[in-house]
């Protein structure tokens, strides 16, 4: 997939592994196509992580790995959701790679 269409027939540039080609091009109907995508259904609970996530983007320029995820979202959500069964449960696979590319940020660097 190397574009997303929206439903105003705007095309959006993705990269081979599916993240956002430029980080501008987010918004949550953005969002919403790429969890459709890999077909995670957004609710609450992944909209508190997605936010999370984009404002520590916003602070350090930087997506976590998942060890740096689960301490991150224990800081800022509690120590109830900052598990690695919550967020896997949330996005399955690997979290850290899903949520960020679900939050519009680019690949965390030490994630395969």
């Amino acid at each position: 997939m190397n574009s997303l269409t929206l439903p105003d027939h705007r095309r959006i540039a993705l990269d081979r592994d599916g993240y956002l080609r430029s980080l501008e091009d987010w918004n949550e109907e953005v969002a919403e196509k790429l969890a459709a995508a890999a077909a995670v259904q957004l609710t609450p609970a992944h909209w508190e992580v997605i936010t999370v996530l984009r404002t520590f983007y916003h602070t350090h320029e930087l997506s976590p790995a998942m060890r740096p995820l689960v301490k991150l979202v224990a800081r800022e959500l509690g120590p109830d959701k900052g598990r690695s069964i919550y967020l896997m449960k949330l996005f399955p696979g690997n979290p850290a790679l899903l949520a960020s590319k679900i939050a519009g940020l680019p690949r965390p660097t030490n994630c395969f």
